[in-house]
């Protein structure tokens, strides 16, 4: 790994670990736990935006034509993608299909860079709290939904 990827991953450590009560027990669940994985909570530096797997790619590859998306994961058996958007978003937040994960709840978090199995990265995290903006979430949701073919070439 380069210094850059290395600083960035540890950055991205960081800021994820941040997110817990307690981030040095956060990191040490990430290194103990076999699946490379630890629970945080919502709502204080994120939300979850989560949609099952076909529309979450669909609306993924509308995205990232558009912007540079914040951090997405993907659930056991890549069944269902999240979207990770400002806190608060979820409380406020009215679409068919998406669960939206926000304060008062836990969410299961890969480790930036050493996920076993199982939940994993599909756009890690940067570290420098980068999140997917919900009006562009929410444009890219509508020209996904739209076809394939909507707003592209040929």
């Amino acid at each position: 790994m380069s210094a850059g990827a290395d600083a960035r991953a540890r950055r991205a450590l960081e800021w994820l670990a941040s997110a817990a009560p307690d981030p040095r027990t956060c990191r040490r669940e990430w290194d103990r736990n076999p699946l490379g994985v630890a629970l945080l909570p919502a709502g204080r530096l994120w939300d979850v935006l989560i949609l099952a797997s076909g529309p979450g790619y669909a609306t993924l590859d509308v995205l990232t034509r558009r912007v540079e998306p914040g951090p997405v994961i993907a659930d056991f058996g890549d069944a269902r993608l999240g979207f990770f958007v400002p806190p608060g978003t979820a409380a406020h937040w009215v679409a068919t299909g998406v669960r939206g994960v926000g304060a008062g709840t836990w969410v299961v978090v890969p480790h930036p860079e050493r996920a076993r199995c199982g939940v994993r990265w599909v756009v890690p995290p940067d570290g420098s709290g980068r999140l997917t903006d919900p009006a562009e979430l929410e444009a890219a949701m509508h020209e996904a939904a739209a076809g394939p073919a909507h707003g592209r070439d040929g």
